[in-house]
């Protein structure tokens, strides 16, 4: 059991002893990345319980059969332009997303349109378009948007032929 806890955890093991050696050899240093590191555990503790309760609705409320009727494997350019939909009005930093894939691999979304989902969230965020519009103007966000649909796009379909079919039927079944 302490094992596999510690095999799980190792690269968090291995980071916070590298921090307290650190912190022994400069201390400022060591005690600025135990800061920097805390800051980001809350930030993480407040985002993702509201992100929890909304996966755990999502998993009761939607049936596997809506999900892969509207994103499966034959949902076709349906499902594409819904895993955009929804990447780009989600909220919250990209760590956010990954409970969201696991839930959508559970209701058998196709591959391709996860990676697409994910993508559009780093990339086409409405949040952050926003911002951009009013920073850097509409020629360039218009100009990123242009280039960055369609690569979102391609990069959902490279990623899904790229990955061994043995992989991706694992992945979908540890996640039944």
């Amino acid at each position: 059991m302490i094992k596999k806890l510690a095999k799980r955890y190792m690269f968090f093991i291995v980071c916070f002893v590298l921090t307290l050696i650190l912190t022994i050899i400069n201390k400022d240093l060591g005690l600025k990345s135990f800061n920097t590191a805390f800051s980001s555990f809350k930030q993480m503790l407040l985002v993702l319980p509201p992100i929890m309760i909304i996966l755990g609705l999502m998993d009761v409320w939607i049936p596997r059969e809506s999900m892969m009727k509207y994103m499966g494997d034959k949902s076709g350019i349906k499902g594409v332009a819904i895993a955009m939909l929804i990447g780009s009005i989600a909220a919250g930093p990209m760590y956010a997303a990954f409970p969201f894939t696991t839930v959508l691999l559970k209701k058998g979304v196709k591959f391709s349109n996860i990676i697409i989902f994910m993508n559009a969230w780093c990339v086409t965020k409405i949040s952050t378009l926003m911002f951009e519009f009013s920073s850097l103007g509409y020629k360039f966000t218009l100009a990123r948007l242009i280039i960055d649909i369609p690569g979102v796009i391609l990069m959902g379909y490279i990623v899904e032929a790229l990955m061994p079919k043995d992989e991706l039927n694992k992945l979908y079944k540890e996640n039944l």
